[in-house]
C-alpha cells in the first residue's frame, strides 16, 4: 500500500472512530458536546477519504473510443483486454482500501439510523392502557396517599398512581359519596379525568346532582350510574377506576380502568 493510500485508510478509519464514539455517547447518554465532536470526526474523515479517492485513486486520463466499421484482429482485443485488466487493477488498488470504505459507510449509517429512537417513545399498549396497576395507592399531585378517612362525603380529589404522578392519561377524580350510594370502597368511586369526548379535563363536580361536568363542551356525566352521560356531546361513559380499601385504610386501584380512556378511537359494538 502506498503512502497515499495509507492516508485514505486513515481517513476511513477516523470514520469509523467517530461513528463508533457517537454511537457509544449516545448509547450511554453521553453529553451533546461528544455526540457532536464523534460526528464531525467522522464527516471530515469521510470527505478527506473521498477526496484522496477522486485525486489519487481514480486515474484522471481521458479517453475517446472510436468504433470500427470492422472487427479487430484477436491479438489487438487480446491486448485491449489486458490493459482493462490493469486498468480496473489500478483502480481497485488495495482491497484493504474496499473493505474500510464499506466499515466506514456501514457505521456512519449505524450512528445516523440510532438516534431514530428519539423522534418518541414507542406507542406500544398505550393508547389501551394507562399507568394504573393492581396494588397502586391513589396519590395526591403533592405524592401523599389518600386515606380512608381523609374526603368529607361530597369532597373531590385528583388522584394518581404512586409510581407515575402526573401523568395525565392516568389521573382521577375521586369522589367520596354516601355510602348508600357509591357501594363497597367505603364511598369512594374515581373515575378517569380525560372526558370522552374531546379530552379535556372533566373538572367540575357539582355535589347536588352527584355529576361531574367537562367545562370544554359541558358533557355531563353520572357519577352514580357507573359515569354514564347525562347531557352534553361525548357519546360514552367515564371509564371508571376499581379501588379498594386496603387492611392500613389507603385507598388502592385493583388495576387499570376496565376501557381505554378519553375519545373513542376504535369501534363499539
Amino acid at each position: 500500500m502506498s503512502g497515499r493510500e495509507r492516508i485514505i485508510a486513515a481517513a476511513l478509519s477516523l470514520t469509523v472512530i467517530g461513528s463508533g464514539g457517537f454511537i457509544a455517547a449516545y448509547a450511554t447518554g453521553g453529553s451533546r458536546l461528544y455526540e457532536g465532536g464523534a460526528l464531525a470526526l467522522a464527516f471530515a474523515g469521510l470527505c478527506a477519504a473521498a477526496l484522496g479517492w477522486a485525486f489519487w485513486v481514480v486515474g484522471h486520463e481521458q479517453v475517446v473510443d472510436e468504433l470500427e466499421d470492422y472487427p479487430s484482429p484477436a491479438a489487438e482485443r487480446a491486448g485491449e483486454v489486458r490493459l482493462l485488466r490493469e486498468d480496473l487493477a489500478e483502480i481497485s488498488r488495495s482491497r484493504v482500501l474496499l473493505r474500510l470504505l464499506y466499515a466506514a459507510l456501514g457505521t456512519l449509517g449505524l450512528a445516523l439510523i440510532v438516534p431514530l429512537r428519539s423522534l418518541g417513545p414507542r406507542i406500544g399498549d398505550t393508547l389501551f392502557h394507562t399507568s394504573w396497576r393492581k396494588g397502586d395507592r391513589l396519590t395526591r399531585p403533592d405524592g401523599s396517599f389518600v386515606h380512608v378517612s381523609d374526603l368529607n362525603v361530597d369532597s373531590v380529589a385528583i388522584v394518581f398512581p404512586e409510581n407515575a404522578i402526573g401523568d395525565a392519561q392516568s389521573q382521577a377524580t375521586l369522589i367520596r359519596l354516601p355510602q348508600s350510594l357509591a357501594g363497597a370502597a367505603a364511598g369512594y368511586v374515581a373515575y378517569s379525568r380525560v372526558c370522552t369526548h374531546a379530552g379535556c379535563p372533566v373538572a367540575l363536580y357539582r355535589a347536588s346532582a352527584k355529576e361531574l361536568m367537562c367545562p370544554c363542551h359541558q358533557s355531563v356525566f353520572d357519577v352514580v350510574d357507573n359515569g354514564s352521560v347525562v347531557s352534553g356531546p361525548a357519546d360514552h361513559a367515564l371509564p371508571q377506576l376499581p379501588i379498594e380499601v386496603d387492611p392500613s385504610g389507603y385507598l388502592r386501584a385493583k388495576g387499570d380502568f376496565p376501557e381505554p380512556i378519553g375519545p373513542g378511537f376504535w369501534e363499539r359494538g
